[in-house]
């Protein structure tokens, strides 16, 4: 299960790399574009969904790599058990928010399609396809968090240098 689990935040983190790789190549082209004296329409809205595609893609990853910003302030000054129900209780509801975020983002990829929402741009792209990344994003986090919610109950959740330094 951890394979699997460490594979499906690798690869949400390489999907995520290959989206902002999306946001440099549309932002090139509708440079090059003008510069060459015609014009690509929609770039600017597949540099945006392609932004946004990474920015939700990277969370999973981001926090398995320990990289996302913590603020310690309280938790750093507990120890031993007060510090272990502290950071459960601080997953908890990490898991809760996450979890309604993953199910709005869905919810709102439905109504989009539902609704037949498109894009206002020249694309006129229908706006359910670039939401899936956010539902999927969502999701993957969902997932990194529950996950690292177990290990801290397992007592098996790793620490950074800085934390093991307050304890």
């Amino acid at each position: 299960m951890r394979k699997t689990l460490d594979a499906l935040y690798l690869g949400a983190g390489w999907l995520a790399a290959l989206f902002m790789i999306g946001v440099l190549v549309m932002v090139l082209l509708s440079i090059v574009s003008r510069l060459a004296g015609f014009y690509v329409p929609g770039t600017d809205a597949y540099a945006g969904y392609a932004m946004a595609g990474a920015g939700f893609l990277a969370l999973a990853h981001t926090l398995k790599q320990n990289e996302h910003i913590r603020v310690t302030l309280i938790i750093g000054k507990l120890t031993g058990g007060a510090r272990r129900g502290m950071e459960l209780w601080a997953l908890s509801v990490a898991v809760l928010m996450s979890g309604a975020l993953a199910w709005f983002s869905w919810r709102l990829v439905w109504q989009s399609h539902q609704f037949h929402d498109i894009s206002t741009a020249p694309d006129a792209t229908p706006l359910w396809i670039p939401q899936i990344l956010m539902g999927l994003g969502c999701t993957v986090l969902l997932v990194a968090l529950i996950d690292e919610w177990v290990l801290e109950l397992q007592g098996q959740r790793l620490r950074t240098e800085a934390e093991t330094r307050h304890e």
